[in-house]
């Protein structure tokens, strides 16, 4: 029998939790949770990006940039996605009649 290696735990740990953030990105309706959802897909796919990285006797440099590089786009979009959905939820602002 065959132990499996670290990165091999880490790639199927980052698959278990990329599927998990896609089946509660699916199953919920309100924004913030699919936001976060979104989030954990994110981080998910970047587990399995390292997992990749770590196969051969040296970590792949560009996979570890792509990492770094996917951190700051997850960053960003979180900003953008918690904005666009403070936009949504906010209640219309109320109209006043001008006074002639």
């Amino acid at each position: 029998m065959t132990s499996i290696t670290p990165d091999q735990w880490y790639g199927l740990l980052g698959i278990a939790v990329t599927v998990a953030g896609l089946v509660r990105l699916v199953t919920v309706a309100d924004l913030v949770a699919r936001l976060v959802a979104l989030n954990v897909m994110g981080i998910g796919s970047l587990l399995v990006l390292m997992a990749l990285a770590a196969r051969g006797p040296q970590v792949d440099p560009v996979l570890s940039a792509l990492v770094i590089t996917g951190l700051v786009i997850t960053v960003a979009f979180t900003g953008v996605g918690a904005v666009l959905i403070r936009r949504i939820e906010q209640p219309p602002p109320e109209r006043r009649e001008e006074d002639p």
